[in-house]
């Protein structure tokens, strides 16, 4: 089963447990997928798409 819920810098922030700032700072350094939407110019993320970007990130094996 997908998770579609759609996840902004905050809900992804709390995910991997850091300020949504770095999480911006990831994305403005390109280490943040592109986002899956943009509606009103702010960037969301299917909760898949951040799930398998946190666990591809180097060092983060055996975290959330």
């Amino acid at each position: 089963m997908t998770d579609r819920k759609l996840w902004s810098y905050k809900e992804i922030a709390a995910h991997i447990q850091v300020q949504p700032d770095t999480v911006r700072s990831y994305r403005k350094h390109g280490l943040l997928p592109e986002p899956d939407l943009v509606e009103g110019g702010k960037p969301y993320w299917f909760a898949d798409t951040v799930r398998a970007w946190v666990a591809r990130r180097p060092g983060q094996r055996g975290r959330r």
